[in-house]
């Protein structure tokens, strides 16, 4: 007997750690410190979104196996925040056989939504959650925070990354690898032993790539007005020829890809491109949307 009923995979609870209390940016604390997320009227300090990607890795693995790792993408839309001693579980709806997307989200333990997603693998997997939405963005109002940025403007120079174990991620992610791997919710000898990964190599944890891809991000000298407060409302991480692995070095090119705006925010959708040490060879893209709160701008209401 066969049904059509849709099935999917769900992941344990777990409760991710906040690791960017101290994150600051722009000579001030970032929203994931207690103080400043209060000031603005957050409850407390949310964790930070690509933290929850790491919950799917069992999931997509399972539905796609080797091939999530070197061709997988995923595109999210953050709905609601979380802090840490919340718990979370991650879901993934089970493909037809041999489809190349899917629908994933994760909940609170209560069943409060904090992100939906698609996943996909290659290319040809159609449209994501996040171009869909992109493509259905009005053209912003007046701009105060925003309004020297323009759509196609790109980064001041290429950029160069890497991440070592041991490497501090900057005033941005106060962290280094093997202190995320202690405090990771799922972790893999993939991502620390050589001999245990399939390509030799020990592999960059996806949640951490979004670390890496904006590790040097001040260097785009976009003309972002400040100081204000922002937080990621979509990501979009994209493995072209994948993995990427720890140690390597990688070049970075960014564009402004929209402009948007809601009651509290102004938004820029920013693509990075990422290649190898070569400059030439592309291995993942990743498209952040940046949404910097009105309210955390000096004089925002006054000057609108």
């Amino acid at each position: 007997m066969s049904f059509d009923t849709p099935l999917s995979l769900a992941g344990p609870l777990r409760e991710p750690r906040q690791m960017l209390a101290d994150q600051a940016y722009g000579g001030h604390s970032s929203i994931h410190d207690d103080a400043m997320a209060e000031k603005l009227g957050f409850r407390a300090g949310p964790i930070e979104g690509p933290t929850h990607f790491s919950q799917f890795q069992p999931l997509l693995a399972k539905i796609w196996g080797r091939d999530w790792f070197e061709r997988g993408c995923f595109s999210s839309h953050f709905l609601n925040m979380v802090v840490e001693g919340e718990a979370v579980r991650a879901f993934a709806e089970v493909p037809a056989e041999g489809a190349t997307s899917t629908r994933a989200w994760a909940e609170k333990a209560d069943g409060t939504p904090v992100l939906e997603a698609s996943a996909s693998v290659g290319p040809d997997a159609g449209p994501t959650l996040l171009e869909t939405r992109m493509a259905a963005l009005r053209p912003p109002g007046k701009l105060l925070i925003l309004e020297d940025l323009k759509v196609g403007m790109t980064g001041a120079k290429d950029e160069r990354v890497r991440m070592d174990p041991d490497q501090h991620m900057g005033a941005l992610y106060p962290f280094s690898l093997n202190q995320k791997l202690a405090a990771i919710t799922e972790n893999s000898p993939w991502y620390s032993d050589a001999k245990a990964s399939p390509w030799g190599r020990a592999i960059i944890p996806f949640e951490m790539l979004s670390v890496l891809f904006e590790y040097t991000s001040r260097e785009a000298a976009f003309p972002v007005k400040g100081p204000a407060v922002g937080l990621f409302a979509d990501q979009e991480i994209r493995l072209i020829d994948g993995p990427l692995f720890v140690g390597e070095e990688y070049v970075l090119r960014r564009e402004v890809a929209a402009l948007a705006e809601s009651k509290r925010t102004e938004s820029y959708w920013v693509r990075t491109r990422v290649f190898d040490s070569t400059g030439r060879k592309p291995v993942a893209e990743m498209l952040l949307n940046h949404a910097t709160m009105k309210n955390s701008y000096a004089g925002y209401a006054e000057a609108g």
